[in-house]
């Protein structure tokens, strides 16, 4: 279904309150280990869903020996594959390519390449690549890299920034939903783009995280997630497939006390 972004009333001082409360409740993932298991069983796993621009990613992952989930993964948590997406770094398309920088570096010349999706896709790729290699095949110095800069990851991993980590962990949920954790039975397989109820945006990723994890250990069942759209801003949405699952998911919110308002 077409994503739509209804209006929603904030309940600001329940959401502090929720993040007081669920800061340390924030999922405790390791993301070194989650990826060393992801290598050893399951890069050759199909996605669930057909997602946008899946000939540019399978052409990508064919070329550079990638698995075709972990490049859907990073451009869902770079840009929910907006190819237009810009960053105020100056990072863009569907891969979040930092130009001129990074662009220059993987050949590109007009700032226009960036924004047409395979050859961003597949220069996402190469640069994975070039990442994989440095850090021996470690998936997650390799991601923390990706957002950091290889700069700023040494090469044994003896000293990876708190937000490097983040954004790790934050790839590798990305994943678990291309592969298809906990998708309803509902949602087309192909995929257009879930219904979206926005719920809070946060400058910091831990309070997104945090606040995702909190409002779930009171409604299990409801699908929420969280996107970087920059470096300080942080989108929560609670994801539905179908008017039931959307209907659903109100009364779940307004029973863990988040009710939204009329016309939600």
């Amino acid at each position: 279904m077409n994503a739509r972004r209804p209006r929603v009333i904030l309940f600001v001082l329940l959401a502090l309150t929720l993040l007081d409360a669920g800061l340390a409740a924030a999922s405790q993932v390791d993301p070194s280990r989650a990826w060393r298991e992801f290598r050893r069983s399951e890069t050759g796993r199909d996605p669930a869903l057909t997602f946008p621009y899946e000939h540019c990613f399978r052409r990508a992952a064919a070329a550079h020996e990638l698995p075709v989930s972990l490049l859907l993964a990073v451009a869902r948590g770079e840009s929910n594959f907006n190819t237009n997406a810009v960053s105020s770094a100056n990072a863009r398309g569907l891969m979040q390519i930092l130009w001129p920088g990074t662009a220059r570096h993987l050949g590109f010349t007009q700032l226009s390449e960036l924004h047409q999706p395979c050859a961003n896709v597949d220069a996402g790729a190469r640069y994975l690549v070039e990442l994989l290699e440095r850090y021996d095949g470690d998936m997650h110095l390799a991601l923390a890299a990706y957002n950091y800069g290889p700069a700023r990851i040494p090469v044994d991993g003896s000293r990876v920034p708190d937000g490097a980590r983040w954004y790790s962990s934050y790839i590798y949920r990305h994943l678990r939903y291309v592969l298809g954790d906990r998708l309803p039975d509902t949602l087309p397989k192909n995929w257009t783009g879930e219904g979206e109820l926005e719920l809070a945006i946060f400058a910091a990723p831990y309070r997104a995280e945090a606040f995702v994890e909190s409002l779930q250990l009171t409604a299990p069942a409801l699908r929420l997630e969280w996107f970087r759209e920059d470096t300080a801003r942080h989108r929560v949405v609670l994801l539905y497939a179908s008017r039931e699952e959307y209907d659903s998911a109100l009364r779940l919110l307004a029973a863990a006390g988040f009710p939204m308002g009329k016309g939600a």
